[in-house]
């Protein structure tokens, strides 16, 4: 007998299926079509073939989830209950809930500075656009250098290859026990390896900030040349976004655990001016004016103000649909909408129709202006934008006066006041109001 849950969840999802991504339709038919929500209820994992993802669409769009929030919604709903899937050969994928994502931790406010090589002229500080661009950069520059605590570590990995055969235990996050799985020759893509006389680091690069990562990213390099390798390995997660490269070092405690992934340090590099003092941050606020709310627009409902950057800098290449937005970002098409209406809060972007009809998004004269200044003169600009908004100059002299944020219940009291946004949405609204405040104190750099 078929899952209830997939019935009903499922069959509610499809009944609407204009809203839905086409992983998420395909995804849905896959799960009734071979009942997996069942079988992994059964015997824990569930196994399922390229070939019989490739009936609906294809495998390499369908099994690229970087994210936790960019799984389907059928694969449930989060708190232990939501399945993951993982590769285990060059053809197939096992599925199960499995404890497949990491938290990405707290960013460090301490940004340091690093001299860029200026003779350079086939690279350029200006134009870090990609993630090759950024493991280019690491080559020619002393920022892995001085993150490791190394000297001279130069590339010598990159590219796919087979990750050859290994087993491991997961934690199954539904009932804390552990599943086992084997993997024999799965594709894996490094973006980079370096090595010097001590060690060899594993470097995993993204352009877009999120919440969380999928450990095999790491993991299975990590295992690959484990076996190869008499060297100390050392797994570094980095983000590149705002001008910032931040690096992020993890180890794995016990080799066969994929779930033993432990944050080990991070650090912070850029090669620009980052000197932000509280000073500057006053004397914006000083200079500014708040505007009346414009009631086409809706509140801000994005609690991550480096998301909202990283949606800027993808405009900034090209122009997107909202659904390009979301599969880039690693969102669902609502929150990619939620996102946009965030930066079109701060005059940043807008919506135009082009010639064939579709709707798209793209940077407005403010944004574009804003994208080409400088780090330091970027972000006292993205303050500005906030500061025309009352909600953040009352909270911003809130923090003056008393040395400290007000909480979600007083910044949720002051939103009533302003009558920003309906009862029923004032609370997840102060939690966005609480997050972009929170970015805005940390730009602080001296």
């Amino acid at each position: 007998m078929k899952s209830s849950l997939l019935m009903e969840t499922n069959a509610k999802l499809l009944s609407n299926e204009s809203n839905l991504s086409k992983n998420e339709a395909a995804w849905i038919r896959l799960f009734d079509k071979y009942d997996i929500f069942s079988k992994v209820e059964k015997n824990g994992v569930f196994e399922i073939t390229a070939s019989q993802i490739k009936e609906f669409r294809e495998p390499r769009l369908m099994t690229k989830f970087d994210t936790e929030e960019s799984l389907p919604k059928c694969f449930g709903k989060g708190n232990g209950k939501k399945l993951s899937i993982l590769p285990n050969s060059r053809g197939s994928y096992v599925m199960g809930y499995f404890d497949s994502y990491h938290a990405i931790p707290e960013m460090e406010r301490f940004i340091k500075h690093i001299d860029f090589p200026e003779h350079l002229e086939t690279i350029s500080k200006e134009n870090i656009n990609s993630e090759a661009n950024v493991i280019n950069v690491l080559g020619v520059t002393s920022v892995l250098d001085d993150f490791l605590g190394e000297k001279q570590m130069v590339q010598t990995i990159s590219g796919r290859m087979k990750s050859g055969e290994f087993e491991f235990v997961i934690q199954n996050t539904k009932n804390q026990g552990q599943a086992l799985i084997s993997v024999r020759n799965a594709q894996i893509e490094i973006d980079a390896g370096f090595e010097n006389h001590n060690c060899v680091s594993i470097i995993e690069a993204k352009n877009v900030v999120h919440k969380d990562f999928i450990v095999r990213q790491l993991y299975y390099p990590f295992r690959l040349w484990k076996t190869k390798l008499v060297k100390e390995i050392r797994p570094v997660f980095l983000v590149y976004s705002n001008n910032i490269f931040r690096l992020m070092e993890f180890e794995f405690t016990d080799v066969e655990n994929y779930s033993s992934i432990k944050f080990v340090r991070q650090k912070n590099y850029s090669f620009e001016d980052v000197d932000i003092t509280m000073d500057d941050l006053t004397e914006v606020y000083n200079s500014t004016r708040s505007k009346e709310e414009n009631d086409g627009i809706p509140f801000i409902q994005a609690d991550s103000f480096p998301t909202v950057i990283s949606l800027l800098e993808l405009l900034k290449e090209e122009d997107k649909t909202i659904s390009e937005i979301a599969e880039a970002i690693g969102f669902d098409k609502r929150q990619g909408d939620y996102y946009f209406n965030a930066a079109r809060y701060l005059e940043l972007t807008e919506k135009y129709k082009a010639e064939n009809g579709i709707v798209r998004v793209r940077l407005s004269a403010l944004g574009e202006a804003i994208m080409k200044m400088p780090y330091k003169k970027r972000q006292l600009k993205y303050v500005e934008q906030m500061f025309t908004h009352e909600i953040f100059r009352y909270i911003f002299m809130f923090f003056r006066q008393q040395g400290e944020a007000p909480d979600k219940k007083l910044i949720a009291s002051k939103i009533r006041e302003l009558n920003l946004c309906g009862e029923s949405l004032v609370e997840r609204r102060a939690s966005s109001v609480s997050g972009w405040i929170k970015w805005l104190l940390a730009t602080i750099n001296n």
